[in-house]
Formats: structure tokens, C-alpha cells, sequence
């Protein structure tokens, strides 16, 4: 008797649908959340009669030429939000690469030395611990211009937490690496290339973000009080303005500063992982 075999069933996959994929598992729920958000704020503005605009009024009311043309220059301080960004940007970037040069060394300094560590620990703990605005009269007084004043203010607020964790980082490295080291008999220049910057950059660049985001909230409130041009400045320059669109066009900056500084902060911690990539 012969047994029919039954048909051979196809071995195609099926095709995963594209809100399947990982790309979309990621953005998902940020999506989500924003929508909602978004919408009970705009609903929340429906019913608010202070006249608090919701996220379509911000647009609206923000399109022409916030938006549209966001590198006008009309003269003076009369600038698009973009120029004013890329002001800040400037000011962040000099105040931080400042910071980082000086943080690094002097973490290194204070890590390799314990006399160092035990002298400077408190005052650093002090220092640390100071608003930002309460640098700017100093800052004002020792400089006297307003943009050098907003890089120190920068500098001086970034600094800390790159010395703390450069410090942290180099007390951490292993004492088996330590005796490698010297059973090897490594100099200074290979000491520093092959172990103590490979074991201390994941505390270096910790640090490094956690510096980039006090530098970005230290310049936009340093603007506010003194200065003239940045995004710090266009809010406040805003609010003293007034009229219907004054706070359309401060929610429309404090958007644009959180989304900066999301993006400075992923651009730190992406640096940081290629340079982990590279030393392995």
C-alpha cells in the first residue's frame, strides 16, 4: 500500500512587518509618550484662560520667521533662533573644551598624587556645589565683557565633574595592572597610553557628559542675565518684549534647548563608545 506523502510546506520566513524591527522598538513608546503628551496639552490649553498657548498655537504663532527662516538677520539683536544657537553653541564650545583640557589634567594630577587628593578634595566639594549664576557677578567684575563672562561661567561650572571622575577613575584601575607595570618596567609615556588612559576612560567620559549638561544649562541662564545674543538671551529678550507670541516663542526655545541638549549629550557618549571600541 502506498502512503501519500503529504505536500512539502513552503520554508519562506514570514516577513516581519516593519514596527517589528528594532529600529521601531526603540522609537515606539518615545513616540507614544510624546503624542500624548502633546495631546493633553493641547487639550489642557483648551480650557486654560490665561491664554497659554497649546503645541498648534506655539507653531502657528512661532512659523514666521521662527521657524521658516531661523538664520534671519535683521541687525543688532534682532536675530532667527538659529544664529542665536549657534552663538551659544560657540560660547559652549570654548567654555568646554577649556574645561575638558583643564578637568583631565588636573584629575590626573589629583588621582596619580595622594597628598594632592586629601589638599583639594574639600575645596573641590565646595566649589562644586555653586549655582552657576553666582559665578557671573565675579566672572563680570574679572573680565569685564559679557561673552568672556558667559565662558567662564561655563568653564568653571563644566570643570568639576571632569576632575571628580578623572580622579575616580584613575583610583579604580586595578593594582594587578599597577604591577604589571612595574615588573615590565613601562615608562611614563606607555604607562599613561596602554593603561591609565584605557582603564580611566569610562570615568573621563561620564564626567564629560555630566559636564556638557551643566555647560549647556550654565550659558542659556548666564544670557539671560548678561549678554547680547543666544538662546538665553532670545527668552529673555522675549519675555521683556512681551505681546501674543512672547510665550509661543519662549516654549519654542526651552523645545529647542532640550533637544540640543540631548543631542551635545549623545554626541559625548557616542565619542565615548569609540574610543572603548578602539582601545579593545
Amino acid at each position: 500500500m502506498t502512503t501519500l506523502s503529504a505536500p512539502a510546506q513552503s520554508q519562506r520566513r514570514p516577513e516581519k512587518h516593519w514596527l517589528r524591527s528594532p529600529l521601531a522598538n526603540q522609537i515606539k513608546a518615545p513616540v507614544v509618550c510624546i503624542g500624548l503628551t502633546l495631546l493633553l496639552w493641547q487639550v489642557l490649553a483648551q480650557f486654560n484662560r490665561a491664554g497659554f498657548p497649546g503645541p498648534i498655537d506655539v507653531i502657528v504663532q512661532t512659523w514666521n520667521p521662527y521657524i521658516s527662516r531661523p538664520f534671519f538677520d535683521d541687525g543688532g539683536t534682532s536675530k532667527g533662533l538659529g544664529l542665536q544657537l549657534l552663538i551659544s553653541l560657540q560660547r559652549v564650545a570654548v567654555g568646554y573644551s577649556l574645561a575638558a583640557v583643564v578637568g583631565i589634567a588636573a584629575g590626573m594630577a589629583i588621582g596619580l598624587n595622594r597628598f594632592l587628593r586629601r589638599g583639594f578634595d574639600p575645596m573641590i566639594q565646595v566649589l562644586r556645589t555653586v549655582p552657576p549664576l553666582a559665578w557671573l557677578p565675579i566672572s563680570l567684575l574679572l573680565f569685564e565683557q559679557a561673552d568672556t563672562a558667559a565662558i567662564f561661567v561655563i568653564f568653571i561650572t563644566a570643570i568639576w565633574p571632569i576632575v571628580i571622575n578623572t580622579a575616580v577613575g584613575i583610583n579604580e584601575i586595578p593594582q594587578d595592572y599597577n604591577n604589571v607595570a612595574r615588573v615590565l618596567r613601562l615608562n611614563k609615556r606607555t604607562y599613561l597610553k596602554d593603561i591609565l588612559m584605557p582603564a580611566t576612560a569610562p570615568y573621563l567620559f561620564t564626567g564629560l557628559r555630566i559636564a556638557i549638561g551643566l555647560a549647556w544649562l550654565a550659558i542659556v541662564a548666564a544670557e539671560m542675565l548678561k549678554a547680547d545674543g543666544g538662546i538665553g538671551f532670545f527668552i529673555w529678550d522675549a519675555y521683556n518684549a512681551g505681546g501674543d507670541t512672547c510665550t509661543s516663542q519662549i516654549i519654542l526655545a526651552i523645545v529647542v534647548i532640550g533637544l540640543v541638549g540631548l543631542a551635545l549629550d549623545r554626541l559625548v557618549a557616542s565619542i565615548g563608545n569609540l574610543v572603548a571600541k578602539g582601545g579593545k
